[in-house]
C-alpha cells in the first residue's frame, strides 16, 4: 500500500463507532479520518475531510445510510462506500450496491481482514 487509507466512520451507536475505530486502527494502512453519528453528519465531513473509504451503517435515524449513501454517490462518483449492518447480507447487500457502496459487510463479520479486503475489491 502506497498511502495510508483515510476512514470516515458513520454510524449512530458510539459502541459500535469505537470497534470500528479500533478496527481500522488495528488494520496496517489504514487510519481514522473522523466520526459521525448521523447519514447528515457523514455526507458533511465527507465534503470536507475527504475520505478514502467510508464505513457507512444502514440504520440512522432520519436519513439512513443508504440515503447518505446515493446522496455521497451522487456528489462525487468515486467515493467508496463499505455498508455496514447488523443485518445479514442476505436482506441487504443488493441494496447496499444498488445505492452505490462498493461492499457490504455484516457488523458480526468486520475485523480487519474484511476491512482491507473491502478497500482492495
Amino acid at each position: 500500500m502506497t498511502h495510508t487509507v483515510r476512514v470516515l466512520i458513520v454510524d449512530d451507536q458510539e459502541p459500535f463507532r469505537s470497534a470500528a475505530r479500533l478496527v481500522v486502527e488495528l488494520t496496517d494502512g489504514f487510519e481514522v479520518a473522523g466520526e459521525a453519528s448521523t447519514g447528515e453528519e457523514g455526507i458533511a465531513l465527507v465534503g470536507r475531510l475527504a475520505p478514502d473509504l467510508i464505513l457507512m451503517d444502514i440504520q440512522m435515524p432520519e436519513m439512513d445510510g443508504l440515503q447518505a449513501t446515493r446522496q455521497i454517490v451522487a456528489d462525487d462518483q468515486t467515493a467508496r462506500v463499505v455498508v455496514l449492518s447488523t443485518y445479514e447480507a442476505a436482506e441487504y447487500e443488493q441494496l447496499a450496491l444498488e445505492a452505490g457502496a462498493c461492499a457490504f459487510i455484516s457488523k458480526s463479520d468486520f475485523g480487519p481482514a474484511e476491512l482491507a479486503a473491502a478497500w482492495d475489491n
